[in-house]
């Protein structure tokens, strides 16, 4: 079996390249680990950038999002010094997010995937890439049953993660940065209506609390817990009474609470490959860059990518220009460490440590000065909603 672009992961990067490079009839085929009902129902963070959703309109794949996307604009910070809220929408860039469900999007990409043609092969693993520094590239793989099959090649594309083949399948001697931030988040979505109209980061001494709107009625939560804590080592009412006294209720109000439908611990782990080429094989979304969610740089990220690699790839199959290709991981790499900085920024900014020894407070006292300019300096202001919707 062959095809000139063999994509590996049908989330965000891999579906936004297989449809504008199915939409220029470049022959290209998706393989997926997983199956249809599980990429169409893994629920990951939401917020989309205002380039983002550009890109997205630019190619036609914005439809579900202009249907059921909400725009969000506004964030509010609470810490012992009080709140703040600042409208992003009129600071910086004056844009704003679109928050719309990964797997809504992702569901959307594939459905307009297979209207167009499209070729997929769910429940298929990709085992390795063999061969990406010749010009006849393989990807042997494994479809659900146990068959081995094998995919030629012209280009391979890792969409797959950071634990796909296409990382396995990097040579030795790859640059690999790394960072562990040594926050751990329990991330909860509630069936429970929003309890205020921002985006909610609470800042206080038991540790950080986030509040973000999904839809009328359902709302994700985050809480800080210590690293190794189980999922489900915390009961509903002890996670909604350590949620209000964190986003201190008694003071600004209470939350509405509802029952607790899913979920999960984050670990703050941010790593980087370099270079994001290797001959004929090409790094994109989380298999080139993992970054803590702190930001909700990901899934921007990952499309950002795609449509840099979809132009290359058009470029060297219908004008045997190789340029785009050559300076594709040079291109997404300065996004990827912008990003990344931003995001370690904001991790500083919403966690402390603990303890009570003079290098703690010293730590506490710096991120209280940063907060304390971020509520008071316009240039400040500025420069966070820049960073905080741009990629």
């Amino acid at each position: 079996m062959a095809a000139d672009v063999v994509i590996l992961g049908a989330g965000p990067s891999g579906l936004v390249l297989a449809n504008l490079l199915q939409a220029r009839g470049i022959d290209c085929v998706v393989l997926e680990r997983a199956g249809r009902g599980h990429i169409e129902s893994r629920a990951r963070a939401g917020f989309l950038a205002a380039n983002t959703v550009r890109i997205l309109d630019r190619h036609g794949l914005s439809g579900g999002l202009r249907r059921g996307g909400q725009q969000h604009s506004v964030c509010e910070f609470r810490t012992d010094d009080g709140r703040f809220r600042l409208d992003y929408s009129r600071l910086g860039r004056g844009e704003a997010h679109t928050v719309y469900p990964q797997q809504d999007l992702v569901t959307d990409l594939l459905a307009q995937y297979l209207a167009a043609g499209g070729r997929i092969h769910l429940d298929t693993e990709a085992s390795g890439v063999h061969d990406a520094d010749s010009d006849r590239p393989w990807v042997s793989a494994r479809t659900a049953e146990g068959r081995p099959t094998r995919w030629q090649a012209r280009y391979v594309a890792g969409c797959d993660g950071r634990l796909g083949a296409a990382r396995r399948s990097l040579p030795q001697g790859v640059q690999r940065f790394r960072r562990d931030h040594r926050v751990t988040w329990l991330g909860l979505l509630a069936k429970a209506p929003p309890s205020l109209d921002a985006v909610g980061y609470a800042v206080h001494e038991r540790g950080f609390a986030g509040h973000m709107a999904r839809s009328a009625d359902i709302t994700r939560y985050y809480l800080q817990v210590p690293r190794g804590t189980p999922a489900e080592a915390w009961s509903e009412e002890r996670i909604w009474d350590e949620l209000e006294l964190r986003m201190r209720a008694k003071e600004y109000g209470p939350l509405r609470r509802g029952r607790i439908v899913q979920r999960g611990t984050v670990e703050f782990d941010s790593d980087v490959v370099e270079p994001l080429r290797h001959g004929a094989l090409f790094l994109a979304g989380d298999a080139a860059s993992l970054i803590s969610p702190s930001a909700a740089k990901g899934a921007n990220l990952a499309i950002l990518a795609a449509e840099l690699l979809a132009d290359a790839l058009i470029d060297v199959l219908t004008r045997a220009d190789p340029s785009g290709l050559e300076a594709y991981s040079a291109r997404c790499l300065a996004r990827i460490w912008a990003a990344q900085e931003f995001s370690r920024w904001m991790i500083d900014l919403l966690h402390g440590p603990a303890g009570t020894d003079s290098e703690s407070l010293f730590h506490n006292r710096l991120r209280r000065a940063r907060m304390a300019e971020l509520r008071t300096s316009r240039s400040h202001q500025d420069w966070f909603a820049e960073h905080y919707v741009g990629v």
